[in-house]
């Protein structure tokens, strides 16, 4: 499904590109999170998803300890020996009669098939389930990155929109501007304004032109970083369906959130796993010294000419009592007690920064909360201001000045409008990702 909406967006922006004027691709928040998510999407989900098969692969090769073990081997030799140098010498009481003490050259032939099993080794199970915990983190692991791509495409998809916002608030801006020009001029042909008003206007007029300019290239930038972040072609044209705008969030409490976020959180989980491998691994270690019971056995046949082979066979159990290994097996004890202890320390630690971001992000969205009702009362008062100012100016009773002033906060209450509404839409983008809800994000 993702690789299908990947193909149809690519497709469309190849063809797209190659018409003189490109119409533009509809994107939404949810579009863009789930183009970022597919298989061939995000470098950081390709990477997860590569890493969750090489921790398969260390569990497929930790089981095979456990598996029967075959092999067949030919072989076809031929030698010559001295049996003296065995301490061979063989001599018989009979005149005229010696037995050789050089023999050969003799050639073998020996066919064989031989396989073992380990019928019960407790640390090599140990091993293996070890294996399988840190595969089973390994997957949580990737839902975690998802969650930080869809965290981060969603912050760059609020960004490309509030981009948007602030050059169609530059473009108001520059209307505004224009408008109080054209005023002006009107003003000075009735003989109520001056030069010094007409000369304030056109600076107006120049700045709100340059904050359009740099406005522009902000949102192409954002756009572009948008791209990147859903990991499509750089020179597809889109048109965000999702526009900025402000909706009251719900604070939630701290201490409830704190729980949510230990119950959803992947990478908390992905850590428990792991300190449960950790211990695994450790007993894996102690239980080394266990002894260990394997079978073998070997079926084959052997002679000194091809055609005239017999067969032989070898079946066995063996036990391996471990003695003496130098201090082998002590050093990898304490190597995975000490890995045991430092997961554990990670986990406590995961959890307080966790509850740290989840704080962070509370305070961080009610005080993007509050900022954006109070621009969104600036703006209205800005407003008011302006019309009361222009009414005051035609009416003769106030000057350019003030009109000039008042435009100039209108202005900056717009942008601190965008900025504001932003960073509350960011704030709970942040949030969602603390408490691992990926959900959350595109709501």
């Amino acid at each position: 499904m993702y690789r299908r909406i990947t193909a149809v967006i690519l497709g469309l922006a190849i063809a797209l590109c190659a018409q003189e004027s490109q119409p533009k691709i509809a994107l939404s928040l949810d579009k863009s999170i789930e183009i970022a998510l597919a298989p061939d999407g995000n470098a950081k989900v390709q990477l997860a998803a590569e890493a969750v098969r090489q921790a398969q692969a260390r569990k497929a090769e930790a089981f095979s300890a456990l598996l029967p073990n075959f092999d067949a081997a030919w072989s076809a030799r031929s030698f010559t020996q001295d049996l003296t140098t065995f301490g061979l010498q063989i001599k018989l009481p009979i005149p005229g009669f010696a037995i050789p003490s050089f023999v050969g050259p003799v050639d073998v032939y020996d066919l064989r098939a031989s396989g073992t099993q380990t019928v019960f080794n407790l640390s090599v199970i140990r091993k293996f389930q070890a294996a399988g915990a840190q595969a089973s983190a390994t997957k949580l692991d990737t839902e975690q990155a998802r969650v930080q791509i869809a965290a981060l495409v969603g912050k760059a998809y609020v960004n490309a929109t509030r981009a948007e916002n602030s050059v169609a608030t530059a473009m108001a801006n520059l209307e505004l501007a224009e408008r109080l020009l054209r005023q002006a001029n009107t003003q000075k042909e009735a003989g109520t304004g001056t030069g010094l008003d007409i000369t304030r206007a056109e600076v107006q007029v120049a700045s709100e032109r340059q904050r359009l300019i740099a406005a522009k290239e902000d949102r192409q930038t954002a756009l572009l970083n948008l791209l990147r972040a859903m990991n499509v072609p750089l020179d597809v044209v889109v048109e965000l369906t999702d526009p900025l705008s402000y909706k009251p969030a719900d604070i939630p409490d701290p201490a409830k959130a704190i729980q949510a976020a230990i119950g959803n959180r992947p990478d908390l989980k992905a850590q428990t796993v792991r300190e449960h491998s950790a211990k695994l691994s450790y007993d894996s270690a102690r239980f080394d010294r266990l002894p260990s019971v394997g079978a073998y056995g070997d079926y084959g046949v052997i002679g000194v000419e091809p055609a005239k082979l017999r067969p032989t066979r070898t079946v066995g159990i063996n036990v391996k009592i471990p003695v003496f290994d130098g201090g082998r097996r002590d050093a990898v004890r304490a190597e995975a007690s000490s890995q045991l202890r430092s997961e554990a320390i990670r986990s406590h630690d995961l959890l307080k920064q966790a509850e740290l971001e989840v704080r962070t992000a509370i305070e961080a969205l009610r005080s993007a909360e509050e900022q954006a009702r109070v621009s969104l009362e600036s703006l209205t008062l800005s407003t008011k201001e302006l019309e009361q100012a222009e009414r005051r100016y035609r009416s003769g009773v106030a000057s350019s000045l003030e009109v000039t002033d008042a435009q100039t906060r209108l202005s900056r209450a717009r942008e601190n409008k965008d900025v504001a509404v932003y960073r509350q839409r960011a704030a709970r983008i942040d949030l969602a990702a603390a408490l691992g809800d990926r959900s959350l994000i595109a709501q």
